[in-house]
């Protein structure tokens, strides 16, 4: 895997134009995009085909699927046909299997949320989530999930290397969102860690949004952080 590989840039940007304005700005160097849930109604399923077929990046569809498994699978079955690279579901073990049953044949890889980075163990308590400290949830969240099938798992930096050194964790990704260069406002995530630590701890791809789209030069800041491993 390349360092370009390892970058997946969040387009967290209104519509599908401003998507591809963005991904204009920051040039050649960035290979992967993330495009989330906050464009679903902006055109974000014709962004992601554009880029994958027109421009030949790799696609990263962050929808987080929830629902009963039925639903899940026949969710999972329409969006593999867009030929994306990978596609988020909670991380419930029936979740999963389903998406993994909708998938099919296709190259797709399915990857399990485990716990949001943006929550910590106050936000957990008023969800009535069970009692435990949040890496040991994320990381019984991620065994569960490699049982049921998932490809990889989405989890902080923080659990990374935790993850990484479960049995159950050869060969799948981790992916890491909640991260900033140094010196970057966290915003709305808790538990967050630099891209270079991220790679140390373990994660496959990092997911980096405002620190890129935000900065007044989003190539040279895609590229200051492609420099940092």
């Amino acid at each position: 895997m390349t360092p370009s590989d390892k970058l997946i840039v969040a387009l967290d940007v209104p519509n599908a134009l401003a998507g591809l304005e963005m991904a204009q700005k920051i040039g050649p160097a960035v290979t992967f995009y993330k495009i989330g849930l906050g464009m679903l109604t902006g055109g974000g399923l014709a962004l992601a085909n554009e880029l994958k077929q027109e421009h030949g990046k790799r696609i990263f569809l962050d929808k987080k699927l929830y629902d009963i498994g039925n639903t899940v699978e026949a969710a999972t079955r329409g969006l593999a046909e867009f030929d994306l690279d990978l596609l988020t579901v909670h991380g419930d073990p029936h979740v999963v299997r389903a998406a993994v049953e909708g998938r099919g044949g296709s190259a797709m890889k399915i990857l399990a949320v485990t716990i949001l980075t943006s929550l910590d163990r106050s936000d957990l308590d008023a969800s009535l989530i069970c009692d435990g400290t949040v890496p040991d949830l994320v990381i019984e969240r991620a065994m569960r999930a490699f049982e049921a099938g998932a490809d990889g798992v989405i989890a902080s930096a923080h659990e990374a290397a935790f993850i990484r050194a479960l049995p159950e964790a050869k060969d799948k990704l981790i992916v890491t969102p909640g991260i900033r260069p140094a010196g970057s406002a966290s915003g709305d995530q808790k538990r967050i860690m630099t891209p270079e630590e991220a790679i140390q701890n373990g994660a496959d791809h990092i997911v980096i949004g405002r620190p890129i789209n935000a900065a007044a030069d989003p190539r040279a800041a895609a590229a200051d952080i492609l420099s940092s491993f």
